[in-house]
C-alpha cells in the first residue's frame, strides 16, 4: 500500500490554494503590480484621502505606463497584450491599495483605451494607443449625465454635423480622469443613433470642472464634462459602432475589473483585522482567540476566496471567448456587495480604530460605496439577471 502524499501546509493568505491556479507569468506580473503599489501608493494613500485629491496623478501614469498596467488585456500599439486573468490581478493589487487607483486604470484602459481600439480607425488608434498606453495622455469616458446614469439611451448630449465637422453640445457627470485629461471618448445622441467621439480635451468649449466634498473615491480624480458647441474634425467619430452596444460593450470590459478590484479591497480590511485581531488585547488576551472574532474572521475569509474564484472563473471564460455580460453582471453584484460586508465586519474587529486613516477599512468602505454604485447599480445588475433567468424584461 502506497503512502499517503504530503499535503501541503495551510496558507492562511491563500487557504483554498487558488494560486495553483496561476503560472509563473501570472505571479510575476501580480508581484510586479504589487509592488508597485505598496511603495508608491500605501505610503502616501491616506494622505492623499484626507487631503481628497491625487496630486502625482500624471506622474502614477507615466509609472503605470511603464510597468504596462495601462490597456495591459489590448494587444499591439504598446499595450502589454496580456490576459484577462493577469489583468484582474493587476487589478485586484491595484485596488488593494486604492478604489481611486484601481479606477485610474480601468477609465484609462477598459474605457477609454478599449473604445478606441474596439471601435476606432487606424489612424485614431495610432494616434492615440501608443500615449496612451505609456501613461503620457490620460483618457476619460463620458457616458453618464447629469439626469441620466441607470438609462444612458436617455442621454441628451448632441452632435450634430456642421460641413464635414461635428458639433458636440451637453454635460457629462461623475467622469473619473476628466479634469487631467488629453482625450475624452464621448457618447453622442446623432440623427443616425448614438455615436461615440474621441474628442481632444484642448477643443474650445470643452471643460472639466473637478468634483469636490466627495467623501467616496477622494484619492482620485473626478469631474464633470461641459461640451459647449466643441467642434471636432469627422474624423474624430469612432467608425465601428452605432447604437448604445457600444458603451455598453466597454463597458463590460470595466466591470469584470471591478470583479477582481473589490476583493482588493476586500482583502486589505481582512488582512488589517486578522493582525489587528492577533495583537489587540482585551480581557488578558488577543481578541483573535475569543470565538465571536473567529467566527467573524472565518466568514470574511469564505466570502473573500469564493469572490476571487468566481474572479478567476470569469477571466477564464474572458480567455476563452465566452464571457457572456451575464456573467460580468453576476461577478460584479456578489463581489462589490460581499467586499462591502467585509469592510464593515472589518470595521467590528477593529473597533474605534476602524475610522481612523492610520488603518484601511474605512478608507475602503466609504471608497466600495462608490464602487457599488457606477457601472451598473445592485438593481441594474439584478435586473439583468432577473431577465437572463426569466426571460422577462422588467427594466420598464
Amino acid at each position: 500500500m502506497s503512502a499517503s502524499p504530503t499535503l501541503p501546509p495551510f496558507d492562511p493568505a491563500d487557504p483554498l490554494g487558488i494560486d495553483d491556479l496561476l503560472d509563473a507569468e501570472d505571479l510575476a506580473i501580480r508581484d510586479t503590480v504589487r509592488t508597485w503599489a505598496a511603495q508608491r501608493v500605501l505610503p502616501n494613500v491616506a494622505e492623499w484621502y484626507e487631503r481628497g485629491e491625487l496630486p502625482e496623478i500624471r506622474e502614477l501614469a507615466r509609472e503605470l505606463g511603464r510597468i504596462g498596467a495601462l490597456g495591459m488585456s489590448l494587444s499591439g500599439y504598446g499595450c502589454a497584450g496580456a490576459s484577462a486573468v493577469q489583468y484582474g490581478l493587476a487589478c485586484l493589487e491595484l485596488e488593494a491599495a486604492d478604489s481611486g487607483i484601481r479606477s485610474l486604470v480601468s477609465v484609462q484602459g477598459s474605457l477609454a483605451m478599449y473604445a478606441i481600439h474596439r471601435f476606432g480607425s487606424e489612424e485614431q488608434k495610432q494616434q492615440w494607443l501608443p500615449r496612451m498606453a505609456a501613461g503620457d495622455v490620460i483618457g476619460c469616458f463620458g457616458l453618464t449625465e447629469p439626469d441620466h446614469g441607470s438609462d444612458p439611451g436617455s442621454l441628451r448630449t448632441y452632435a450634430k454635423r456642421d460641413g464635414s465637422d461635428w458639433v458636440l453640445n451637453g454635460r457629462k457627470m461623475w467622469i473619473t480622469n476628466g479634469s487631467v485629461a488629453g482625450v475624452a471618448v464621448v457618447w453622442a445622441r446623432t440623427d443616425e443613433g448614438i455615436r461615440g467621439f474621441a474628442v481632444p480635451t484642448d477643443r474650445p468649449g470643452f471643460s472639466a470642472p473637478e468634483i469636490r466634498h466627495k467623501w467616496s473615491l477622494r484619492a482620485s480624480v473626478t469631474s464633470e464634462l461641459v461640451l459647449d458647441d466643441v467642434r471636432v474634425p469627422s474624423d474624430a467619430v469612432l467608425p465601428g459602432v452605432v447604437g448604445l452596444k457600444g458603451p455598453l460593450n466597454c463597458l463590460s470590459h470595466a466591470r469584470y475589473g471591478i470583479v477582481w478590484g473589490a476583493m482588493g479591497a476586500a482583502r486589505s480590511c481582512f488582512e488589517a483585522a486578522v493582525e489587528y485581531a492577533k495583537t489587540r488585547e482585551q480581557f488578558g488576551k488577543p481578541i483573535g482567540g475569543f470565538q465571536l472574532t473567529q467566527a467573524k474572521l472565518a466568514d470574511m475569509a469564505v466570502e473573500l476566496h469564493k469572490g476571487i474564484l468566481l474572479a478567476h472563473h470569469l477571466g477564464r471564460r474572458m480567455d476563452a471567448g465566452r464571457l457572456r455580460p451575464e456573467q460580468v453582471s453576476f461577478g460584479k453584484l456578489n463581489n462589490v456587495r460581499e467586499a462591502i460586508e467585509i469592510c464593515r465586519t472589518a470595521r467590528t474587529v477593529l473597533g474605534a480604530n476602524g475610522i481612523s486613516l492610520e488603518y484601511p477599512v474605512m478608507r475602503h468602505a466609504t471608497n466600495l460605496e462608490s464602487v457599488l454604485t457606477y457601472e451598473g447599480t445592485v438593481e441594474m445588475h439584478q435586473l439583468v439577471l432577473g431577465k437572463a433567468l426569466t426571460g422577462l424584461d422588467a427594466f420598464r
